[in-house]
């Protein structure tokens, strides 16, 4: 009886404390975009553990009532926009600003437009990941030719350098994971040490439009972008198998990534190249192979609001140089420009001897960004490289195995880069720039080194803007300003010192007044100011129609082979000489584009001019003999210029399984102080492409391609005679006449199919020189020594899971 009485008690007074419990409060508040303060309409409201909903109105406006003291979790949501959950302690009537990222796509890894911009107002093209894995054991030099108005300067087959619109080396900006690269550029035979196969996307802009990398972009820039990772829970990867006929090698890649829905993300990385001899139409390429390790991994947090990015990459390249390239004098530089075949042919084999070269690059950087109410978005990066490079000649003895040039190039930077794009119709990007460099020359190589010791400074800022004018038409405009230090230690003979270049007048500044021997030991101390400026104006019609135009003005330091070569450069058998006399390039390039974006039949055409004031060029002087035979002798030297040309792209769909695209690109240099051509400017070509596919049946595609290399008939004669000792006379020495006209005809085909629950598998097979056409190349340094490569069967197999 007394257990019912206490039973009633509690229960009167559980009824009275919920009686007196005050359910009248009001959560309210508006749902805006935190990029713009736009207000959001028709956002999602829901209170989850009362399980109450609304949303909000045409104002962005909402309004929740009759909520009680207590705990509440609020889910807001939007379409297209990522979810938000506030856990708010509700003692009294609430009002709250709620903002949402209604951009959250630029968290996916999603690409709207193929041909989408870093500025709208810059003329580019990109590399789609489907693109790069059919150059997966190729090199980011083969890969860019594709594009219109990008030719290579290679080194037989396997070096190969980028040029766009006849510019290339220290001209061209390529900046790998926000990093820009440094990897001793200067030399007609160093390539780009990046692995494609750890890009997801490159972009190629053919001017000095992107200020934010720096201000010497006179050809152009190369932008290799990793994955945007989706915020997620997921565990995928992919591996690629290539295989190849000619060398009888190939390349293997695995990557494999996790996301967690949290914003946390980690990718791992590496693939693997192996090649020996490659093989011409008619003989094998003595000395010819490639062997490369290359590795990336990759880790951090990505949400809208704030995040960071760290990455590290390693690239181990060792490749071989034609035997026959490696010449004791001018004497067998005659005899194999006059000779079909080379001097040296063995059979096939994997070794890699001298000459070669053997490079590691080591990059690593981290990058935060944070993103503020009313303002933008802020990123600041840390970021080093390291590379060495050596270069092996065929010796004897006890320096046989001892590099002829052992270089070492350490560089560090720190940038920051702020975003303002919380106005509706203006962008603005500003930032700044901090870099140490230091070259070091190793010793014990029994040679006086090409490149000296030297420390370089650099710092740099810049502001850019895009403002959409209306609907159709957007401006955009930057101007960057960049301070240079450069200070060396290098030695000279008194004889060219004083006599030769009269530098003991021009700069005695540099003497340190410390003798040795014959020698005298200089500190050149360089200081630069460099101005850039970009202007650009788009058009984007409603009838698919773009029209962009762009005015660029970049200027580039003279880099330190231009200033202090001085020496027998082993692997281009030639002595390059550079001068402390060298000034700072200043471009002015001018480009149009008009567009049509259209899957049924669009186009490009691209003209543009480009003056360079002071240009700086390395050309064939004279010849000397030394103990080890007899050499030319290259010097730079510094000219005004100008280079113009058009690019034209094509496509156009014949039917639903048929569709073409090509492209020509037309170009010509010229040395305005000489009135002669200016060296090294490829030839016009044209490139066409038929492609069938067949998505129902495994999603079938097959490419036949032809392209066109027209000889360069506008070239400056650097001919010259010189005595043979061996024949006791003069002989003339042909190094300027290019190669015929060469066409090419290319085979692609591929197909998926399903594999395991979830994954797929891709066959590709390709045919590259399908007719097996003996041919020279006017840009591949090694064209005076043997033909280019022939027929190569290709196999890749690729597996996503």
């Amino acid at each position: 009886m007394k257990s019912r009485k206490l039973f009633l008690i509690v229960l009167l007074l559980i009824s009275n404390l919920a009686i007196s419990q005050n359910c009248t409060y009001t959560f309210s508040g508006i749902v805006e975009d935190f990029h713009d303060k736009s207000v959001l309409i028709g956002a999602t409201i829901h209170i989850k553990n009362l399980n109450k909903y609304t949303t909000s109105d045409v104002d962005g406006k909402f309004k929740i009532e009759n909520l009680c003291v207590g705990k509440i979790i609020v889910e807001i949501s939007h379409l297209a926009c990522d979810k938000l959950i506030l856990e708010i302690d509700l003692v009294d009537d609430l009002y709250r600003i709620i903002d949402l990222e209604h951009h959250i796509e630029e968290l996916e890894e999603v690409h709207l437009r193929s041909n989408s911009k870093t500025e709208e107002t810059s003329i580019e093209q990109n590399l789609k990941k489907e693109v790069l894995e059919s150059f997966s054991d190729k090199s980011l030099g083969d890969a860019l030719v594709t594009i219109s108005g990008v030719s290579s300067l290679t080194t037989g087959s396997t070096i190969v350098k980028p040029m766009i619109h006849g510019l290339h080396s220290s001209r061209l900006l390529i900046v790998n994971n926000n990093v820009r690269l440094f990897d001793q550029d200067w030399g007609d035979e160093h390539a780009p040490n990046i692995d494609i196969n750890s890009a997801n996307t490159i972009q190629v802009i053919k001017g000095a439009n992107t200020l934010r990398y720096g201000s010497d972009a006179i050809g152009g820039v190369i932008i290799v972008k990793p994955k945007k990772h989706a915020v997620k829970d997921s565990l995928f990867g992919s591996s690629l198998l290539s295989l190849n006929t000619n060398g009888q090698g190939g390349n293997f890649n695995t990557e494999i990534i996790k996301t967690y829905k949290s914003g946390y993300f980690f990718q791992l990385q590496t693939s693997i190249k192996r090649f020996g001899d490659f093989k011409t139409p008619d003989y094998y390429l003595t000395n010819t192979g490639i062997k490369n390790i290359n590795s990336s991994i990759r880790f951090g947090f990505n949400s809208f609001k704030k995040g960071f990015d760290a990455y590290y990459s390693f690239v181990d390249n060792e490749f071989a140089i034609l035997q026959s390239s490696h010449i004791g004098n001018v004497n067998d530089l005659v005899q194999a420009i006059n000779s079909k075949e080379p001097r040296v042919i063995d059979d096939f084999s994997y070794d890699i001897n001298t000459p070669k070269q053997s490079i590691q690059h080591h990059l690593g950087k981290i990058e935060a960004y944070q993103r503020f109410k009313d303002l933008g978005k802020l990123t600041l990066q840390a970021d080093f490289q390291v590379n060495r490079r050596k270069e092996f000649d065929t010796r004897v003895g006890d320096l046989k195995d001892v590099p002829v040039i052992d270089l070492r190039l350490f560089t560090t930077s720190l940038q920051s880069n702020l975003t303002i794009d919380y106005l509706e119709d203006l962008k603005i990007n500003t930032g700044l720039l901090g870099r140490f460099q230091q070259n070091d020359a190793i010793g014990g190589t029994g040679t006086e080194p090409l490149i000296p010791d030297y420390e370089k400074f650099d710092f740099g800022t810049y502001i850019t803007g895009n403002y959409k004018l209306n609907l159709i038409t957007e401006l955009s405009a930057g101007i960057r300003y960049d301070f240079s230090s450069i200070k060396a230690e290098k030695s000279y003979s008194i004889w060219e010192w004083d006599d030769t270049y009269n530098y003991d007048e021009l700069f005695p500044e540099f003497e340190t007044g410390v003798i040795d021997g014959s020698d005298v030991l200089t500190e050149p101390e360089y200081t630069f100011h460099c101005f850039s400026a970009s202007l650009g104006l788009s058009k984007h019609y409603t009838n698919d129609f773009s029209l962009l135009m762009n005015y660029g003005l970049a200027s580039r330091i003279p880099n330190p082979s231009e200033l202090f070569s001085d020496g027998l450069h082993h692997s281009t058998a030639r002595i390059e000489v550079g001068f402390l006399t060298m000034e700072k390039e200043n471009a002015h390039k001018f480009s149009i584009a008009l567009e049509r974006t259209n899957s049924n039949f669009g186009f490009a055409i691209n003209p543009y001019y480009n003056y360079i004031k002071g240009y700086i060029q390395l050309i064939p002087f004279d010849t000397v003999t030394t103990i080890r035979g007899s050499f030319p002798i290259w010097h730079y030297n510094q000219i005004d210029a100008q280079i113009f040309g058009v690019d034209i792209d094509i496509n156009k769909r014949i039917s639903d399984s048929f569709n073409y695209r090509g492209n020509l690109s037309l170009l010509q240099g010229d040395n305005l102080t000489e009135d002669i051509p200016l060296i090294h400017m490829p030839g016009a070509n044209i490139t066409n492409n038929i492609t069938y596919t067949n998505k129902e049946y495994h999603n079938l595609s097959v490419n036949l391609q032809h392209k066109t290399v027209f000889q360069q008939n506008r070239y400056p004669d650097y001919n010259f005679s010189t005595f043979n000792p061996v024949l006791q006379e003069n002989v003339y020495v042909d190094i300027s006449s290019t190669p015929p006209t060469y066409s090419l005809f290319n085979l692609n085909s591929s197909m998926s199919f399903n594999a395991f629950k979830e994954g797929t598998l891709k066959v590709e097979f390709s045919v590259h020189n399908l007719f097996n056409t003996s041919y020279r190349e006017h840009l591949n340094r090694l064209r005076y020594y043997a033909d280019e490569l022939g027929r190569n069967f290709n196999v890749k197999i690729k597996l996503n899971y």
